[in-house]
């Protein structure tokens, strides 16, 4: 990780990762917008096969967070989360004791070495109005229909497994390619081997460029 502060660091270079981890008696999830440095936001909204704590759900969005961001090509992130505890854990101002939680900071540490640049900073929970939508959908999965926002599945909490270290960037286009497969997107498809988004209000179908063929674009 480079030494480097956000303020050094150019706007049209910055993604954002909003993350809210939510725990109820109906079950636990958690919600996720990625945004990038053009302002396109990637939604996801996820539900745990297993029972988590509000700890340990914002810990769940902020990892699969980090990993999705990566793998998307970004370079220089500024997360946001609304649990001070979570923030003062990550800058090392607060001691984690729970195993779990020491689990997930060991995996946030590794995936922090992926990033030249790595913030998380903290927000009340009324301003994450970007989450709020999602993070009910987490349980209730009945709001925000409107929305494009891709549910998925959790079967394991990660801090169960081991820390998988990530140092190969990977074409943004893969892990969407692979939920397709998996069932799990449906505003995207795969035609002959080609990546198209669906466009909602035009019965077009838009060609996903590869980072090299969008920079020769721009």
């Amino acid at each position: 990780m480079a030494g480097m502060s956000m303020e050094d660091t150019s706007s049209d270079q910055v993604w954002l990762l909003h993350v809210d981890g939510l725990s109820m008696a109906q079950g636990s999830g958690a919600s996720i917008v990625i945004t990038s440095p053009q302002g396109e936001d990637l939604e996801f909204t996820i539900k745990f096969d297993y029972k988590a704590s509000n700890n340990e759900a914002e810990y769940e969005a902020l990892v699969i967070g980090m990993r999705m961001a990566h793998e998307a090509g970004a370079k220089h992130l500024l997360a946001y989360s609304n649990s001070q505890l979570i923030v003062k854990q990550i800058e090392g101002t607060f001691e984690a004791k729970e195993e779990s939680i020491i689990q997930y900071l060991m995996q946030i540490k590794e995936l922090k070495t992926s990033f030249d640049h790595f913030q998380v900073i903290q927000i009340p929970r009324e301003a994450n109005i970007k989450d709020d939508c999602l993070s009910k959908l987490a349980s209730a999965l009945e709001d925000c229909r409107t929305r494009h926002i891709t549910i998925q599945c959790l079967p394991e909490a990660r801090a169960l497994l081991a820390v998988q270290p990530i140092t190969a960037r990977v074409d943004w286009r893969a892990p969407i390619i692979r939920w397709i497969e998996e069932g799990q997107l449906t505003h995207f498809l795969v035609q002959a081997d080609t990546l198209y988004k669906r466009s909602y209000t035009h019965p077009l179908l838009l060609r996903c460029l590869s980072t090299e063929e969008g920079a020769h674009v721009l």
